[in-house]
């Protein structure tokens, strides 16, 4: 054999179909399509789904009704009659066990135990207990639920139950009791030294001792001060008349208005001053009067000079009206 010689396999290499071209060829004219209709025209193609114009099935069967509870917890569930008939043959001792435990201790039973034992498939779904059937065993049994005759029988027959059950809030640590709790938080706070709020009462007193602190002579300072503003923005009111005139009805107008506002700003500058001025004329009396109390004490003094001649005087008639006593006994 020579290397020209090799060829394909008999029918794997086909040649591709020339169709339109001619009657000769075997795929002319039609190209084999047939004559007419929708699947011989360009686009022509039908969908699977298409049932030639019947109601399609996707329209006559019924509809899912109802809704799909996605909360829903699926349970392997195993019978209790099916546990005690293991039980009862022996399926739950094992060597180890068999040993040590007692005809009277129940015997423990939870889902590891009854997956190998070939009762649960799965421990990847929550356990649950079911009271078909009948048991003759005390069993200790360890599941996420029960249900009420399954609970019954099993404390019928001498044993217990214990449920799996998931925290739905948080628990007290290790070796802390769940009154200790409160306790620690307040201590924490306490020793935090967070600035205590002040009582009403106290604020109360606080104030009035701060309102009598308060010097006398502030308060004449404090009321001239207060006058002085009243009286600098204060108005005077415009005498009203039961004429009007026509300077008061040109007021209306933004001009008007603007030239109004002139002779109150100097009727202010004006009030200002004349208050000014009262202020000096108090503040002068009173540095006279200071004057004229301070002068006093001289003029007393000098009074009791001018009285203590007559003093002198009233002493020196004295010895006059003596000697006139003794007189009349020199006569005698």
């Amino acid at each position: 054999m020579k290397l020209h010689d090799l060829r394909p396999a008999d029918g794997s290499r086909q040649p591709r179909t020339r169709v339109g071209r001619g009657i000769a060829a075997g795929k002319g004219k039609t190209a084999g399509r047939g004559t007419k209709g929708q699947k011989a025209r360009a686009g022509g193609s039908i969908p699977a789904w298409f049932e030639g114009g019947q109601t399609p099935l996707h329209m006559r069967i019924p509809k899912l009704r109802g809704f799909k509870n996605r909360f829903k917890v699926v349970y392997e569930v195993v019978n209790i009659g099916a546990i005690g008939a293991l039980a009862e043959g022996g399926a739950f001792e094992f060597e180890g066990d068999a040993k040590t435990s007692t005809k009277s201790a129940p015997i423990t039973v939870n889902q590891d135990i009854l997956r190998a034992v070939g009762l649960v498939r799965t421990l990847n779904k929550p356990l649950k207990i079911l009271g078909a059937g009948e048991l003759s065993v005390a069993l200790f049994v360890v599941a996420d639920a029960f249900t009420a005759s399954a609970r019954a029988k099993i404390e019928a027959a001498g044993g217990s139950v214990n449920v799996l059950e998931v925290p739905t809030s948080p628990l007290a640590a290790l070796g802390v009791t769940p009154g200790e709790a409160p306790a620690s938080k307040s201590a924490d706070k306490a020793s935090s030294g967070a600035p205590a709020r002040k009582p009403a009462a106290s604020a109360d007193v606080t104030d009035a001792t701060n309102a009598e602190a308060r010097t006398p002579t502030d308060e004449p300072a404090t009321a001239k001060a207060s006058a002085n503003a009243h009286e600098a923005t204060e108005v005077k009111p415009r005498a009203k008349s039961g004429k009007t005139s026509a300077k008061d009805s040109a007021e209306g107008t933004p001009k008007a208005k603007a030239s109004a506002r002139k002779p109150r700003a100097a009727a202010e500058a004006a009030d200002v001053e004349t208050s000014a001025a009262a202020e000096t004329a108090e503040s002068n009396a009173a540095a006279e009067t200071a004057e004229s109390d301070a002068s006093a004490p001289s003029d007393e003094a000098a009074t009791t000079e001018s009285d203590a001649p007559a003093a002198d005087t009233a002493e020196t008639d004295e010895p006059a009206a003596a000697s006139e006593a003794v007189a009349p006994s020199d006569d005698a």
